[in-house]
């Protein structure tokens, strides 16, 4: 039986207006952003399709939104095909509490709690700490590691994200960063871009939200599913609720492992991979990952039009 994996993006690639022509088209969309504002008891659809931009790119909104949006449009694509099951979720960073919610491990209410907690634990930290993360590009993962590790323990800066071959994710303080970057450069380094982000996600310096958010996580009422997850932490497949629990917690301050994720999910043949939410990140990095199967990203409702006929042939996929 073939396979399909949902794949949900995080924070970076929220933009102003994204859902908006699901909530004017579906009423199960505009269902799941008003229940959002009254659980949340602020305007959140406000912001999300008016912005501005800088409103919305807040990590305490952002994160939030992305969820509430990767929402929407998932109930849509149930509505309207709803013999397609995932066999696999997943998502990246802020993602993977939307693959919780999709493989059926937690409620839309409690999950949205979580999301707002973490954001605000989040949004915390980073002001407490002068954090900053670049994206390194053309250099592998290896080379990466090596040239940061004599700097880690003096300058504080950690891998973030192995995004995919060629690009990863630096995140530490601002001078550890800037020494990381002088050091890569050397080493070879293509391109290097700092990331207009509010603090240094995935590192030791939130530790403080991790240590905030992890009663709320242990308290959340996760349960098992027969659809799988694979994690961030781990890059790879999580099964018990205890490990689920503790991958949810450590990574706050841990790397995010999206390429191995993904390609865990090609070693157990998902024949079809669907990007649920806005932009199409994830997508673009299936491609220089290698992946030989189609991913599918749905952002917008014309991206809804001629699926219908690829996703018959994988009828009835787990």
């Amino acid at each position: 039986m073939n396979q399909i994996a949902f794949l949900f993006p995080g924070q970076g690639a929220q933009y102003p207006g994204m859902g908006k022509d699901f909530f004017d088209t579906f009423s199960i969309a505009k269902q799941t952003f008003e229940e959002a504002d009254d659980l949340l008891s602020f305007h959140l659809s406000k912001i999300i399709f008016e912005g501005p931009e800088d409103l919305l790119t807040k990590t305490q909104n952002s994160q939030v939104a992305i969820f509430v949006n990767s929402v929407a449009i998932l109930r849509v694509l149930e509505q309207q095909f709803p013999d397609l099951n995932p066999s696999v979720c997943s998502g990246l960073s802020l993602g993977e509490y939307t693959a919780l919610f999709a493989s059926g491990r937690i409620g839309f209410s409690e999950c949205l709690r979580l999301v707002y907690l973490r954001a605000r634990f989040l949004s915390e930290a980073c002001e407490k700490t002068d954090g900053a993360m670049s994206a390194v590009l053309g250099l592998s993962s290896q080379d990466v590691e090596e040239s940061i590790r004599s700097l880690s323990s003096l300058n504080s800066v950690w891998v973030a994200n192995y995004n995919c071959p060629g690009q990863t994710v630096i995140s530490g303080t601002r001078d550890g960063v800037a020494a990381a970057v002088e050091v890569l450069k050397a080493k070879g380094a293509k391109r290097i871009i700092p990331l207009q982000v509010h603090g240094a996600f995935h590192s030791g310096l939130m530790r403080m939200a991790e240590e905030k958010l992890a009663p709320a996580i242990e308290q959340a009422n996760i349960c098992k599913s027969t659809t799988s997850i694979v994690m961030n932490v781990p890059g790879d497949y999580v099964d018990e609720i205890h490990s689920v629990k503790e991958n949810l917690r450590r990574q706050v301050t841990h790397s995010v492992r999206w390429e191995q994720g993904i390609r865990a999910m090609m070693k157990r043949q998902v024949a079809l991979y669907l990007e649920i939410g806005c932009s199409r990140t994830l997508t673009g990095m299936n491609k220089k990952i290698g992946m030989p199967e189609p991913t599918i990203s749905i952002d917008k409702v014309p991206d809804l039009d001629g699926i219908a006929e690829l996703l018959f042939s994988y009828k009835g996929a787990r």
